[in-house]
């Protein structure tokens, strides 16, 4: 079984329970993440954007409430089970109606090159493949000009601060996480993908290598997440 097919199998599986599942795991820090990264996108009403594994629709949600009026967001995912909630999500809130979702694969965006103002993606990347293709992704369908923004888990580095965080990550959210699905395997991938994922600073010179320019990165709630912002030349 490949990469793809094992995360596709695991968000099908845990779709209903994810969003519930990611405000307690996070202390309902997710909300402003999300907020934090909408705001570094510097969009404007009218524009056109793309959010990358986007997953229940909570980041289109906020980006769609950012380009309103006028503005058009295209939700990309490739796993069905994860569009079907966001669907719901999106008929019952005001600008949904400027989403428009899409069953792709984040290597091989369907979208012509210079498409968007900006695309984004939001715990997504590091259930990639290929981190760097998928950044080349993003990077290619965005305007000159515009922006590349991911937000997604991080290294924190602070002493104590670091060794609590990995022990309630490694032992605490994975339980936590079968006493909310019911079954074991998807929330012991989690710190697994991080884990596997590379530091912040790492992920920035990806983005410097892709000649995407702009601030460096930011760290929120000590570290634990990370915000990217490259600007495409």
């Amino acid at each position: 079984m490949t990469k793809e097919e094992y995360v596709r199998g695991i968000f099908n599986n845990i779709a209903p329970r994810y969003d519930l599942l990611n405000t307690v795991l996070s202390f309902n820090r997710d909300r402003g993440w999300r907020r934090f990264a909408v705001a570094r996108a510097g969009l404007v009403p009218g524009d056109k954007v793309l959010d990358v594994c986007c997953g229940t629709g909570m980041l289109a949600l906020e980006l769609a409430r950012a380009v309103n009026p006028g503005g058009q967001v295209i939700g990309l995912d490739f796993a069905p089970a994860m569009l079907q909630i966001a669907r719901r999500r999106l008929a019952a809130s005001p600008p949904g109606h400027l989403v428009q979702l899409v069953e792709g694969n984040a290597l091989e965006l369907p979208f012509a090159d210079n498409t968007f103002d900006c695309a984004t993606v939001a715990f997504g990347l590091r259930n990639l493949p290929d981190i760097k293709r998928g950044l080349a992704e993003m990077r290619r369908v965005v305007r000159p000009g515009g922006r590349v923004v991911s937000l997604e888990l991080a290294k924190p580095s602070r002493p104590i601060f670091k060794q609590l965080y990995y022990f309630y990550f490694d032992h605490l959210v994975p339980f936590i996480g079968r006493l909310g699905i019911g079954i074991d395997g998807p929330y012991s991938y989690l710190p697994r993908s991080l884990k596997g994922y590379p530091h912040q600073e790492e992920v920035l010179q990806y983005f410097r290598d892709l000649d995407l320019e702009g601030a460096p990165y930011y760290e929120l709630t000590g570290g634990i997440v990370a915000v990217h912002v490259g600007i495409k030349k």
